[in-house]
């Protein structure tokens, strides 16, 4: 076995589902940008495809139970119910979602940092486009999300959503979810989360914090294949939104296939109505191969473990002139990346891939992102190379 109570055997895992970090092949701390598949994914993925090649082997009952077994992982990872898990091919479509989705009107004030990824300021931009939505971009200090001033940003009636990454993409901050999610609670605000750079190396409970909307890809740090991924919807929220897009599979009695003529523009009760069937199956049989792996670790155990190889990282930036941690020191302020600027970053990130290290540059720093089958030696040997 792997996993044992509360911990997990790092270097069994390596062997039985990433033999080429075994080998030596290569030092992958590049998780923030693209996690690897483990051998029983692969397996899950390369299956289900031989079945498609021949589709007399495929039922409906393998298919949609892939896709009822997804939801039900991606829920228990975040503490939610499936019900409230609609399944998307990345985080970008579960934010446009939300952009599209909540009843913001000509006028309403979107809150985010102005220091976000992409993905989670274009949506809302185009909402102010096309319906007189104001997105509101408060600054960063040093390049870090100011929480203080995004809480006294949402003092204002006009006020209506906050969007923000629970974890930067640059920087590696980790925001308090509990403390802004209880702020738009209390003030009747939408609270909106993308949860890409987070989830995996971070546990989290969306009730808890409270979330109103997570958005969260699975092809980083959840180890699955491209095209997966999923968006939590409130359950206290799930029949107050329409589909922005509308899937043939999103209304009820949809499962009948025997008469799909019946039109009924009648939505499911659940987050399925935001579905937009098809999806690809092969990738979801992937991505389950991948959550069962994660959830047989532990989450907590797979926490401390990168927790462990990041705190290698903060304390040789910490120690070393000449390098500035970008990550905030403090543990509850990070999850799985690290980010450090050299002097020089560019000769830097050359050093690292000549040594056979992969990473990111990312804002004129060194991006770093140990997973669960990371080992301290090669976080050294990242270390090694940096100091040149």
């Amino acid at each position: 076995m792997i996993a044992t109570g509360t911990t997990y055997d790092v270097h069994a895992l390596r062997t039985l589902e990433f033999p080429w970090a075994a080998q030596g092949a290569a030092v992958y701390l590049n998780n923030a940008s693209t996690g690897p598949l483990p051998r029983r994914t692969v397996r899950a993925v390369a299956a289900f495809t031989d079945r498609r090649a021949e589709p007399f082997r495929l039922t409906e009952t393998l298919q949609f139970d892939t896709l009822a077994r997804s939801r039900e992982l991606c829920a228990r990872l975040i503490g939610a119910s499936a019900s409230e898990v609609a399944l998307m091919v990345n985080t970008t479509y579960g934010l446009n979602l939300a952009a599209r989705a909540l009843p913001l009107t000509p006028g309403s004030v979107v809150v985010t940092s102005d220091r976000e990824f992409p993905a989670n300021v274009y949506p809302w931009m185009a909402l102010q486009r096309a319906a007189g939505v104001r997105l509101q971009l408060v600054p960063c200090i040093d390049g870090l999300p100011d929480e203080e001033a995004i809480l006294r940003a949402l003092d204002r009636p006009e006020v209506k959503a906050l969007t923000i990454s629970w974890v930067s993409f640059a920087s590696g901050y980790r925001v308090d979810l509990a403390r802004l999610g209880q702020a738009c609670r209390e003030r009747g605000i939408y609270f909106v989360v993308d949860a890409i750079q987070g989830l995996g190396p971070a546990t989290l409970d969306v009730h808890a914090c409270p979330i109103d909307v997570l958005a969260c890809g699975a092809q980083k740090w959840l180890l699955s294949p491209w095209g997966t991924g999923f968006v939590y919807v409130r359950e206290g929220l799930v029949r107050a939104l329409e589909p922005s897009a509308v899937g043939w599979m999103s209304v009820r009695d949809s499962d009948d296939f025997s008469r799909l003529c019946d039109y009924d523009l009648t939505y499911r009760d659940d987050a399925r109505r935001f579905e937009v069937i098809t999806l690809p199956f092969q990738e979801f049989a992937g991505l389950n191969a991948s959550l069962e792996l994660l959830l047989e670790l532990g989450p907590a155990a797979v926490e401390a473990h990168i927790q462990g190889l990041v705190e290698r990282v903060v304390a040789w930036a910490q120690a070393r002139r000449g390098a500035r941690l970008v990550t905030p020191a403090e543990a509850g302020r990070r999850a799985g990346i690290v980010a450090v600027a050299p002097a020089d970053p560019v000769a830097a990130s050359r050093r690292l891939t000549e040594a056979g290290v992969s990473h990111s540059l990312r804002e004129g720093a060194i991006r770093l992102s140990p997973h669960c089958y990371n080992t301290a030696a090669e976080v050294e040997r990242a270390l090694a190379a940096l100091e040149g």
